[in-house]
């Protein structure tokens, strides 16, 4: 065949298969794969929940009620304006009408009152067990260390309940009954002390003092005592110098403490559900419960204009901590000249009382819960213990109340356990999964743009105070109908959603400690991309990515915020709780409580022995 004949490639034949070529190359990187992938599902489940909520707040929704007397038909709203139409009318009744003081602005008051209030006592208990261990010679460390992170692994409303159950007394009137402690010793606690802002407060901030204790801890820990030293050579005093240098070099510290609990107590549901709805004392996230959730539906567009206050409110409690901790400001606490903590000196017998009154602190507040569940669970009245304990409401075939039956013999309490167990497998699997491959794309392309954005994404989720994405996407679901009847599939997309940034940051975290020599060497034998990861990668890092699976499955199988609108009473365990307070059958909710404060202790301990890591152990304790 004549050579003139063969039809040449046009112009724009070769440019499309030039682009082709690039693409196929910039592809064929896994890592830049990887980043591709996520960065558009990312993408999708950020923008789509936003989207949707925003869309709801300027939007007539169906069986609203007519402001003034009388209804109109369930597809019109306000003087027949068509369901589905645009309006600002939420935006009016949120901030502006008559009721917004009852239904926004005074929740808001409270959700920042005990805010503030919570992140205050997690700094001075947390920060307190960390300067004691860390900067002193107090005996019990090591117990100490240990038991004072359990607050934090338990569900946030088994403190709530134990706060209730030792407290409530004959002095809070219709509410009351004799508690725990009024029963042991005759003091009768106010209700102020029972129910309200303080019990909420203070709850939430034993909840979190965790927090304060690992991230201050960490740095005491590894702090440099010349600034100290030279101080006390200078003969200020320890008030002084502890004020002076020791408080200023722990701001980038407390700082944290206070972004991560100041951003969960503003949007914590369970605990002022439990100790501030019996006398009326509602916050944000109780309020816009209600109003997603009444009957008429005649507050969605509300509830999620609240839902976007909340996360607004999470956004900028971020860029203040970015502002408070950015710029020149430099917090060095290391150093490399030779340098080593100081003890504080408590004396022979100073020792041996701080640690011993300390230790009777932290079992009452991280083990009473058990104990006191155990024993309410045995009793047929709460703190009535004049006809002494039974196993009837753990052993009991029969009916107690409400279809209800003892625990061992209650399918209901099971089913929702296995949901629960099911639930956080899945969402462990799945967001470990995601969250190491996400890391290990970032960690590959960290000087990369798109890499950092990427990587944005994965952590946007964690701004969403929990109560909020789920609010969110039940509105969503309610919009796509599929999606309302497959309410697990929902909390599937949840649990990954929001627990992606704890599996991603552990294996970033890990991939950055690792020399890309080691990786390169298998590139050069050819080795495929999923062995060097199974063969290689994996097993180098292992503990730090088997973290990246445990965290979420610990954190879901706690979780009830994030899941406080998806799916019947009874399908998952914490669900479950809130249906059995409902009951009245208060031994039946504590022994689900200590059931499932058990589990999650057991899989703590697991997840300690198989990964050889403990939540403690960054500051220590011997």
């Amino acid at each position: 065949m004549d050579n003139e004949s063969v039809r040449q490639p046009s112009e724009f034949e070769r440019s499309l298969k030039r682009g082709w070529n690039t693409v196929w190359t910039f592809l064929s990187n896994p890592a830049n794969s990887i980043l591709v992938f996520f960065g558009i599902l990312l993408l999708i489940f950020n923008i789509t929940p936003i989207v949707s909520v925003l869309k709801d707040a300027f939007t007539v929704h169906k069986m609203e009620f007519v402001p003034g007397p009388g209804t109109i038909d369930s597809d019109t709203y306000w003087a027949g304006t068509p369901a589905g139409s645009f309006t600002f009318y939420h935006w009016y009744e949120v901030f502006a009408s008559e009721t917004s003081e009852g239904f926004f602005w005074r929740p808001l008051g409270n959700s920042l009152v005990v805010s503030i209030m919570s992140c205050a006592f997690a700094i001075i208990f947390g920060g307190g067990a960390a300067f004691l261990i860390c900067r002193t010679n107090m005996k019990f460390k090591k117990f100490i260390s240990t038991v004072f992170i359990f607050p934090y692994i338990m569900p946030q409303w088994t403190l709530a309940l134990f706060w209730k159950n030792f407290f409530i007394s004959t002095n809070c009137g219709a509410l009351g009954y004799v508690g725990e402690l009024q029963k042991l010793t005759g003091i009768a606690m106010p209700q102020w002390w029972v129910f309200g802002p303080f019990p909420i407060a203070i709850v939430l901030g034993l909840h979190y003092a965790p927090f304060a204790y690992i991230l201050m801890g960490g740095v005491l820990r590894n702090m440099d005592s010349n600034l100290e030293e030279a101080a006390t050579i200078l003969n200020i005093p320890k008030w002084k110098t502890f004020f002076k240098v020791t408080i200023p070099m722990l701001t980038p510290a407390i700082l944290s403490t206070v972004l991560l609990v100041f951003s969960a107590a503003i949007s914590s549901y369970p605990i002022a559900q439990t100790l501030g709805t019996p006398v009326n004392y509602f916050v944000l996230a109780v309020q816009m419960k209600k109003m997603i959730e009444g009957s008429s539906g005649a507050m969605v567009g509300q509830g999620s204009i609240v839902s976007i206050v909340l996360i607004l409110m999470g956004v900028l409690i971020l860029i203040f901590n970015q502002r408070a901790t950015g710029g020149r400001k430099q917090y060095t606490t290391v150093s490399g000249k030779a340098g080593q903590a100081s003890k504080n000196n408590l004396g022979k017998a100073g020792k041996w009382i701080v640690g011993a009154l300390f230790s009777l602190v932290v079992v009452f507040f991280c083990i009473g819960p058990m104990i006191s569940f155990l024993f309410e669970s045995m009793l047929p009245n709460p703190g009535d213990y004049s006809n002494g304990l039974t196993t009837y409401y753990w052993t009991s075939k029969d009916v107690i109340r409400n279809d209800l039956h003892g625990v061992f013999h209650e399918p209901k309490l099971w089913e929702a356990l296995k949901g629960s167990i099911l639930l956080s497998i899945v969402c462990a699997i799945l967001a470990g999964t995601c969250g190491l491959l996400i890391g290990y794309a970032v960690a590959k392309k960290r000087k990369s743009k798109f890499a950092q954005g990427v990587n944005g994404l994965a952590f946007f989720p964690y701004l969403i105070p929990s109560v909020s994405l789920s609010a969110i996407f039940f509105l969503l679901s309610l919009q796509v109908k599929w999606l309302y009847k497959l309410p697990f599939l929902v909390c599937v997309i949840l649990g990954l959603i929001k627990y992606i940034p704890f599996a991603s940051r552990s294996s970033l975290n890990a991939m950055m400690q690792l020399s890309n020599e080691i990786e390169e060497a298998a590139i050069i034998q050819n080795v495929p991309w999923w062995k060097r990861m199974v063969r290689i990668v994996f097993p180098i890092q292992k503990s730090a990515f088997l973290s990246g699976y445990l965290l979420p499955f610990i954190s879901c199988m706690r979780e009830l915020n994030l899941f406080i609108f998806i799916g019947s009473g009874t399908m998952l365990l914490t669900r479950f709780m809130y249906f059995l307070e409902d009951t009245g059958i208060s031994a039946l909710e504590n022994a689900a409580n200590l059931i499932l404060v058990v589990i999650i202790l057991v899989v703590n301990w697991l997840v300690n022995i198989l990964t050889g890591a403990s939540i403690d152990k960054g500051v220590g304790g011997k």
